[in-house]
C-alpha cells in the first residue's frame, strides 16, 4: 500500500528546533568568517604595502559599511567558537540528550549576544 505523502509541503510553517537552528547557524557562520577573512587580508595586503595604502586602508575604517562588517565578523567569529566548543563538548558525550541540548543551544544563545553587544562597543 503506497503511502499518502503530502504534495505541497509549506516549508515556512516547518519548526526546526533550537539545536537544529544552532547547528545550521553554526555553519552558516563558518562561511561568513571565510568570506571576511579573504576580504580582511586584501585589506591587510594593501595596507602593508606602503603609507598611502595603510591610510587608505584606515580611511575606509572610519566609514558605518566597514564598521558594520567587522561588528558582523566578529559576532560570525564569537558565534562559531561558542558553538564550536559546544559541539566540541557534545561530541565527548555530554549535552547530547533534548533537554540538556536545548538548554545549552539557549544558553550559547545568550552569550553569543552578550559578545556581539561588546563587539559592537569595540568596533564603535
Amino acid at each position: 500500500m503506497p503511502k499518502e505523502r503530502p504534495k505541497n509541503l509549506d516549508l515556512s510553517s516547518v519548526q526546526f528546533p533550537v539545536t537544529a537552528t544552532a547547528s545550521i547557524l553554526h555553519r552558516v557562520s563558518g562561511i561568513i568568517i571565510f568570506i571576511a577573512l579573504s576580504i580582511l587580508l586584501l585589506l591587510l595586503n594593501c595596507s602593508l604595502r606602503n603609507q598611502a595604502g595603510f591610510d587608505r586602508v584606515a580611511g575606509y575604517t572610519d566609514g558605518f559599511v566597514v564598521k558594520f562588517i567587522l561588528w558582523g565578523t566578529l559576532t560570525a567569529i564569537a558565534y562559531h567558537a561558542v558553538f564550536g566548543v559546544r559541539h566540541m563538548i557534545q561530541d565527548l558525550g555530554h549535552w547530547e540528550e533534548m533537554q540538556s541540548a536545548s538548554v545549552t543551544a539557549k544558553a550559547g544563545f545568550v552569550i553569543v549576544v552578550v559578545l556581539s553587544v561588546l563587539a559592537g562597543v569595540l568596533v564603535w
